[in-house]
C-alpha cells in the first residue's frame, strides 16, 4: 500500500483480482499436471492417452500464460519447444518402428512385468513409450503456439498510456486536451 497525503486513502498497488487467479494456478497447475500424467499412464487401457494428456498439459500451460504471461510459459520448461516435439517425434517413431527391426509388424507391442517394492506386480507395455512421444509432441507444439502467438509486444497501449508519444499523431484519437 502506498500512502498519498493527509486525509486520502492508501491505494492498492496489486489488483485483488490478479492475487486470487495467481492463487488459485498455484494449486490448480500441479494439480493438472498430476492429471496428464494420469491420462497419459492410463491412456492404453483406458480413455485417454498421450494426446489427451498433452491437451491437458496445454491447459495447463494456458493457465500459466493468463496469470503470468509468455515469459511464464517460457520460463515452465528449460527445453526449447522444437527440441520438446522433436525428442517426441523421435521417441513415437522408434516405438513404431522398432518392433520392424526386430522382425515384427510396426507398431506391434510388446511388455515387460516386474516387481516393485510397495505396487508389487507392474506391467509396461511399448505403447506407453509411444503415448510419451505423443504427449510430448502435443506440448512442443504449444509451447510453440505460445511462442509464436503469444509474445508480449513491447510497444503495445496498456491503460495508462494516452497516445501521446505515438510517433503518428494523425493514427491516434486526440487527447482530451487536444479537444478542448
Amino acid at each position: 500500500m502506498s500512502d498519498t497525503g493527509a486525509g486520502t486513502r492508501p491505494t492498492r498497488l496489486r489488483d485483488p483480482r490478479i492475487l486470487i487467479l495467481d492463487t488459485s494456478i498455484r494449486i490448480l497447475y500441479p494439480s493438472i499436471l498430476v492429471l496428464a500424467l494420469y491420462f497419459v499412464f492410463s491412456g492404453h487401457n483406458r480413455p485417454g492417452g498421450g494426446f489427451v494428456g498433452g491437451l491437458v498439459v496445454g491447459a495447463a500451460l494456458a493457465l500459466r500464460y493468463v496469470s503470468g504471461g509468455a515469459a511464464a510459459v517460457r520460463s515452465t520448461f528449460r527445453l526449447p519447444p522444437h527440441v520438446i516435439l522433436g525428442l517426441g517425434l523421435f521417441l513415437s517413431s522408434f516405438t513404431a518402428l522398432l518392433p520392424v527391426l526386430l522382425g515384427g509388424a510396426i507398431l506391434e507391442h510388446g511388455d515387460v512385468e516386474f516387481h516393485l517394492p510397495v505396487f508389487d506386480k507392474v506391467k509396461v507395455t511399448s505403447a506407453l513409450s509411444f503415448d510419451l512421444g505423443v504427449d510430448f509432441v502435443v506440448i512442443g507444439l504449444i509451447l510453440m503456439a505460445f511462442a509464436a502467438f503469444g509474445e508480449d509486444l513491447p510497444n503495445a497501449p496498456d491503460a495508462t498510456d494516452d497516445g501521446s508519444d505515438d510517433p503518428n499523431p494523425s493514427a491516434r484519437p486526440p487527447t482530451r486536451t487536444e479537444l478542448r
